[in-house]
């Protein structure tokens, strides 16, 4: 095990014993898998793990509302509730810092248009710039926006948060969905933009159903890890059947076998071994 290497929580006790005690502080993490295999509900937990040891969090949510996840996180004996929750669509300024910034689809479209409007015209060609609520730039705003709302940041000029923050974005697959061409130089775009030594983060990537390749080429290639989910074919077995398996992770040893995945009330995932 490397003594040196700041280990973060996933918030799933076999998943941190699988990868030493944890992800390397500041990775990026790419959860890919078909849809029902339970990458929103991993998220849950890591969110979780990092408001019961004190980190803030940021949780982009792009395929449901915040609180259609907290309702479900709730199911799973994670109470998003006992802490201070603000959304960035929200009007009102918080008194005090957050626990946990929510950025919907809401949330971006307010951040895309004040971009919009603050964009200097050009006077000769009276154009404008409209970014739009699933632009990368508009995601990049958005999260920085967040850490500004987090008081992670040391003056309105830094970038970099002075503590460390959890970023939760479910699913990026959403930025790329009309065009899936762009989705590596949009993956590095947003690496470039907000990676720091400070800010470990789930990046959710859907895979296609017909291909059983990950929507949009380039998440898995730029990200430090991938936690990978699939299930058996349902009409063969007759019942859902879901793995998940570590397919990479820099930094770090990690087990190289499948675990057997199963969502369960007051729990959620509980992982076993093959």
């Amino acid at each position: 095990m490397h003594q040196d290497i700041v280990r973060i929580s996933t918030g799933i006790k076999e998943l941190d014993e699988a990868l030493e005690g944890g992800i390397p502080k500041g990775s990026w993490i790419a959860i890919t898998g078909e849809p029902g295999t339970g990458k929103s509900i991993l998220c849950m937990h890591y969110a979780w793990a990092g408001l019961l040891g004190g980190d803030p969090v940021v949780y982009v949510t792009t395929e449901a509302e915040f609180r259609d996840v907290v309702r479900q996180a709730k199911m799973f004996g994670m109470n998003f509730e006992l802490y201070r929750i603000h959304d960035i669509s929200s009007k009102e300024t918080p008194s005090e810092p957050p626990d946990i910034v929510v950025i919907d689809i809401f949330g971006l479209l307010k951040i895309a248009r004040q971009m919009s409007t603050q964009i200097q015209v050009d006077t000769e060609t009276t154009r404008r710039k409209w970014y739009a609520a699933l632009d990368i730039e508009t995601l990049i705003a958005a999260i920085h926006e967040a850490y500004r709302i987090l008081g992670v940041l040391r003056d309105e000029k830094s970038k970099s948060p002075f503590k460390h923050v959890r970023l939760v974005i479910d699913s990026l697959s959403a930025f790329w969905a009309d065009k899936p061409a762009m989705a590596r130089k949009y993956s590095y775009d947003l690496k470039i933009a907000t990676h720091r030594e400070n800010v470990t983060a789930y990046l959710v990537s859907q895979y296609a159903m017909t291909t059983k390749s990950t929507f949009g080429f380039g998440l898995e290639h730029i990200a430090d890890g991938v936690f990978h989910l699939w299930m058996d074919d349902v009409e063969s077995a007759r019942e859902v059947r879901r793995y998940l398996i570590i397919k990479k992770m820099r930094m770090t040893y990690h087990k190289r076998t499948a675990f057997k995945l199963e969502v369960q009330p007051g729990r959620g995932v509980v992982l076993s071994g093959p």
